[in-house]
């Protein structure tokens, strides 16, 4: 089944986010339909800061990597494209159309340096620019738009993710991500406000996934989360290691 089909079936996508190598084929020997990308992760993975500080040529080698592992649909989270010029955006998803990805996270925030929304008018300017280009070179990608109102609480959290959907719709979105959203009447709201797909991820008070396939969730994604608990876990065991004096906490 094509990647964007996936976002159409009667249960939500259940997206693993993923790393590295090993993280991609534990989600394939788990029956996943579809990977993608944590640019948190890889950050944390490589030794940077959330939010572009990782270049873009680490990133491509990374997915390349990845990509070669497995047969999954693989989506990238290119953070808000690594360039604020919609061209260089659209070279940068060609490069990762190349290597076999199927689908890009982008989202309309920057870290500079704290992470602030960028004026939603301009943003779909370059929204709609990238899927002109991509269109021009039949580069067949699906577009999962994150906005950060959520994330970020923006006082008028809903209405504010309403009017820029309704911008990143016009412009050639083809999927809504929304991070940090968690209660079920916004969800509602917000699902029942287009026909685009919806993208929640997972938070401490998150509905579970029969709630969120009632409510018209689409998709559903793990963030960073599955990856900071594992390195968690690996200072629990290690710490446990040392008081013990044994490696008896690894079997």
């Amino acid at each position: 089944m094509e990647f964007k089909n996936l976002h159409y079936q009667d249960t939500p996508l259940v997206i693993a986010n993923v790393w590295d190598v090993p993280s991609a084929k534990t989600a394939e020997s788990l029956n996943f339909q579809a990977i993608g990308t944590s640019s948190s992760a890889i950050a944390t993975l490589l030794g940077y800061q959330d939010g572009e500080e990782i270049e873009f040529s680490e990133l491509e080698y990374i997915i390349k990597r990845i990509k070669s592992s497995t047969k999954l649909p693989l989506s990238v989270d290119l953070e808000s494209g690594y360039s604020r010029n919609p061209i260089e955006i659209a070279q940068h998803i060609k490069k990762l159309s190349n290597l076999g990805v199927v689908g890009i996270n982008i989202e309309d925030s920057i870290v500079e340096p704290a992470r602030t929304l960028l004026n939603a008018e301009k943003f779909s300017q370059v929204i709609s620019k990238i899927t002109e280009i991509l269109q021009k070179e039949n580069i067949k990608v699906f577009l999962n738009v994150r906005t950060d109102t959520f994330l970020l609480g923006h006082p008028n959290s809903v209405e504010e993710t309403k009017k820029r959907i309704k911008l990143y719709e016009n412009a050639g979105a083809n999927g809504i991500f929304i991070p940090c959203i968690e209660q079920e009447t916004d969800i509602k709201e917000i699902v029942n406000f287009t026909n685009l797909p919806i993208n929640v991820m997972c938070m401490p008070n998150l509905p579970n996934f029969d709630t969120l396939n009632k409510l018209g969730v689409k998709r559903i994604s793990m963030g960073n989360f599955l990856f900071d608990k594992m390195y968690n876990q690996l200072k629990d065991i290690t710490e446990e290691i040392i008081n013990k004096k044994s490696f008896k906490p690894i079997f």
